[in-house]
């Protein structure tokens, strides 16, 4: 028997079903709500309806939007034919923090990873390819994350569109700005010299 009535424990077990969130945060989280006004509850459970009933992916880039094409793919001012290759929507974010990038995106929605069965053709990559097949694009830049996924799957990609006409980049990794060398492991330190530029 559930110490809550059925109406609290299903909305906790809801929630525990987000990431990083275990059973104590869900609880608060539950218990919030149904202190909340009727008002807030109804907003919050309006917003994710709506979430999902108006969201879908970019039929160019399959990054989450409200519009067909994204506000990335539609604007005249950024340069279509430089695509940063992401795993997740969120990334966007960080790139576009840097304020030195104006091309577009294409979105993976993941990364090859044999032990949780997601192979190439889990991925959304294939209109990236049909995209350089076609002869739309320069260059792209492999900006997956220095895992052993995210480096497999820039391995991968690099491989499948070698055969056409594009400049294929990857972004570089090593000593992030503001740590300290003495606290770097071997592989970053390796990546750092590897990555090393005139000055």
């Amino acid at each position: 028997m559930s110490r809550y009535a059925e109406p609290m424990a299903r909305l906790i077990e809801e929630l525990k079903k987000l990431p990083g969130v275990g059973t104590k945060s869900a609880q608060r989280y539950a218990f919030h709500i149904l202190r909340s006004s009727d008002e807030d509850a109804a907003s919050l459970a309006d917003a994710v309806r709506g979430l999902k009933a108006s969201l879908r992916l970019c039929s160019i880039c399959n990054n989450v939007t409200d519009i067909d094409p994204c506000a990335y793919c539609a604007s005249p001012a950024r340069n279509r034919r430089l695509v940063c290759v992401i795993e997740e929507p969120t990334n966007i974010a960080a790139v576009e923090r840097t304020r030195a990038y104006q091309g577009v995106y294409h979105v993976l929605h993941g990364t090859l990873s044999p032990l949780h069965g997601i192979g190439p053709d889990q991925l959304r990559a294939g209109s990236l390819v049909s995209r350089v097949e076609r002869g739309e694009i320069d260059e792209v830049i492999l900006a997956t994350s220095p895992t052993l996924e995210g480096e497999a799957t820039a391995n991968w990609l690099a491989a499948a569109l070698r055969s056409f006409s594009v400049k294929i980049t990857r972004i570089a990794t090593g000593v992030p700005a503001g740590s300290d060398i003495e606290y770097a492991d071997e592989v970053t330190m390796a990546r750092a010299l590897d990555g090393r530029r005139e000055m």
